[in-house]
């Protein structure tokens, strides 16, 4: 039965390969390297997510009406018992405790969304601080923004579907925002809810928007960024024997691909138990979308809170002008405007463009393939964190009243608090990072100098005590001293040898400016002839005879112990 089973297989096999000449195809690939480390897992993350979500979306499609039709309630929840609704409101309810699993799916396919987000974010975050965007990965890196947006976009289009309280009141926070938009936001509002709030079109457009649209569209992007990948070979971390000509892991087929494989089932095991223990978005009980109870405590899901947390934190009145305007018999609400469409516009804006900034700023313009250590690169970290800081401060805010009542605090002295936040923290987040990053460059540069500590305090003939260190080994040292020492830009002077103004010279000091900004404050790392010079001026330093030394401390120490033991044992007999 093996036999005939083996011959079947390899006779397909063929006949594929002769018609279509796959098979180099696919020996390319399977004997891809990739570089084995737990973070590159936080990408697979986000793709088996996404994966559990379109699965689970095409369950919930089938049972779905995207109508927004009103009808009376008559299903066995008996607290919605005749109660007006449309019929996305009613169908959602009907998924929820008449279909055969489908609040369980509903609740799989919500926290795989979150999950999906998430996941994207903090692998963003660790492309992010290693520098893995660098030369040649600048456009891999705007793929990947996009599909964060996007994955923004879809969340938001999926929480608003079911039509109740809390979604709804999303939505009219959107056309809020949309009608803040000077000029065009009416007629965009009206075109996008077919008339007045709430309209009858909205529902049915956001799901053709969440269950066509979207998909396809991550689905051409993560098809993209896995080319790309595949072409630029994958980063991987600094170590001994890791340049940036070769890599250093694992084949795909079938090592990476066993893995690979395993690790789904173990991301889709973990989002089914999640689902099957806690509940989100009942919308049972919040009931079907009437403007009128607008509640506290109602926020939207956490990756689009921090919006919320804008709208909330803007003032009505800024240094003592208001922020919204009546000019020519229209109204300009800057209330609206900045916090929702200008300062998230700057922060994804710089987000996306960063590698270009960062490269035009600092003169790298070299191909990278090995990865940064955070701590090698400390503005570009306190950058990071600061950002990440900011995001945390205005999340927080979206939910200030809850907060407010946790903690039994005023709601206003927490806004006035937060306002003020949202310009201090984040730098102190920057320049407590950068120092932090520096300390450490100082430790490795210790470490590779001197060793580490063993403890051990060996006395020599001459009485002198000193403390044994144990040398790195070659992987170590490599690791703390084999990274980029960048300089400065040096730029020429303001005039030539004949004292005429040089063109562009304001410009060449900006850049420089910027330059030092990233460069200026560095240690520089360990050279061979520093390494020499340590090992030959103290006699504490990593060497054969030292740690020969401390040997034979430790073999003393335990001679002593021995010889004690036996005298206590003979006195007690």
């Amino acid at each position: 039965m093996g036999a005939k089973l083996n011959t079947a297989a390899s006779g397909t096999a063929n006949y594929v390969d002769e018609r279509t000449s796959i098979g180099g195809f696919v020996k390319f690939f399977a004997r891809k390297l990739f570089p084995d480390h737990w973070s590159f897992m936080l990408g697979e993350i986000a793709l088996y997510s996404f994966v559990i979500l379109l699965i689970s979306g095409v369950f919930l499609t089938a049972f779905f009406v995207p109508s927004m039709e009103t009808v009376h309630y008559d299903g066995p929840f008996a607290t919605m018992h005749d109660v007006e609704m449309t019929k996305a409101y009613e169908s959602t309810l009907v998924t929820s405790f008449e279909v055969p699993g489908g609040l369980l799916m509903r609740q799989i396919h919500h926290w795989s969304a979150l999950l999906f987000i998430a996941a994207i974010m903090v692998h963003m975050c660790r492309v992010f601080f290693t520098g893995a965007f660098r030369k040649p990965r600048e456009l891999n890196w705007l793929v990947g923004f996009t599909l964060m947006i996007l994955g923004l976009a879809a969340g938001f289009t999926g929480y608003s579907l079911p039509d109740d309280v809390l979604s709804g009141n999303g939505l009219r926070i959107i056309d809020g925002v949309i009608k803040g938009v000077p000029l065009i936001g009416s007629h965009i509002s009206f075109w996008l809810f077919g008339g007045e709030f709430p309209g009858t079109a909205l529902i049915p457009r956001i799901f053709t928007a969440h269950i066509l649209i979207v998909p396809g569209l991550i689905l051409a992007l993560i098809a993209l960024h896995l080319f790309l990948v595949f072409l630029h070979k994958h980063t991987q971390y600094p170590g001994g024997g890791r340049t940036h000509r070769n890599v250093v892991g694992l084949p795909l087929f079938p090592v990476y691909t066993a893995k690979a494989g395993g690790f789904f089932f173990v991301v889709f095991g973990i989002v089914a138990l999640v689902a099957s223990v806690f509940t989100i978005n009942p919308v049972w009980n919040y009931g079907p979308y009437d403007p009128s109870p607008v509640s506290a405590g109602t926020q939207p899901d956490w990756y689009i809170l921090f919006v919320d947390g804008l709208l909330r934190m803007w003032p009505g009145w800024l240094f003592g002008l208001p922020t919204e305007w009546e000019l020519w018999g229209y109204t300009l609400s800057w209330n609206i405007l900045i916090p929702s469409v200008i300062v998230p516009a700057l922060f994804f804006g710089f987000i996306a463009l960063y590698p270009w900034i960062e490269a035009w700023a600092t003169g790298d313009k070299g191909e990278k393939h090995v990865l940064d250590r955070p701590r090698n690169v400390p503005v570009r970290t306190g950058i990071g964190v600061g950002m990440i800081v900011f995001y945390v401060i205005l999340v927080i805010e979206g939910s200030n009243d809850i907060v407010a009542n946790l903690f039994d605090l005023s709601l206003n002295d927490l806004t006035i608090f937060f306002q003020w936040s949202i310009f201090i923290l984040p730098v102190a987040a920057f320049w407590i990072t950068k120092r932090i990053c520096l300390g450490l460059q100082r430790k490795d540069r210790e470490l590779v100098l001197h060793g580490h500590e063993t403890g051990t305090i060996v006395r020599h003939e001459h009485g002198e005590y000193v403390e044994v260190h144990s040398p790195l080994d070659e992987q170590e040292r490599w690791l703390r001293v084999s990274f980029d020492n960048h300089q400065p830009l040096d730029i020429a002077p303001a005039r030539n040898e004949h004292g005429v103004a040089r063109k562009g010279y304001r410009w060449d000091r900006f850049k420089q400016s910027l330059s030092r900004f990233y460069y200026e404050d560095r240690i520089e790392p360990v050279t061979p002839e520093e390494l020499e010079s340590a090992h030959h001026a103290h006699p504490d330093a990593p060497t054969p005879h030292g740690l020969a030394d401390g040997a034979e401390a430790k073999g003393a120490d335990k001679r002593l112990d021995h010889e004690w033991d036996e005298l206590e044992d003979s006195t007690k007999k």
